[in-house]
């Protein structure tokens, strides 16, 4: 006797993708001071048909949010567990930018260990080339 098998969190959301009938998801990683170039990379995974999500904060620029050190540290901390909220809901990750640090690097290692494709837009920098 065969029992059906029970689906993974991870299958259910990628049932419940095919059943909505979706597009494919991108995620845009990469440093926040690329955000120019990630809009661009918005623009054309937009075009292309494709759902994008990507960081809504640039934690670079001097804002009032982050004037106290403790609390830009809390919201840093939030924002990163946000942003892999958003690489497991996606089909894939796009990185952007010329130079990977510490997060990107430790978002394309959470990506890839959930089996995600992960894209470049400068392939010279992926850390497993």
């Amino acid at each position: 006797m065969s029992y059906p098998q029970l689906l993974t969190p991870e299958g259910k959301l990628a049932d419940a993708k095919k059943l909505l009938s979706l597009p494919s998801i991108v995620v845009i990683c990469g440093s926040t001071c690329f955000m120019t170039e990630m809009n661009e990379a918005d623009l054309r995974e937009t075009k292309a048909g494709r759902i994008v999500v990507k960081p809504g904060c640039d934690m670079k620029s001097p804002h009032e949010l982050r004037s106290d050190p403790v609390e830009a540290e809390a919201l840093k901390v939030r924002l990163d567990d946000l942003h892999r909220a958003k690489i497991r809901l996606a089909d894939e990750v796009l990185v952007v930018g010329d130079y990977i640090g510490d997060s990107t690097r430790a978002e394309i290692a959470y990506a890839r260990s959930l089996g995600k494709p992960v894209r470049f837009t400068h392939s010279e920098v992926d850390p497993d080339a």
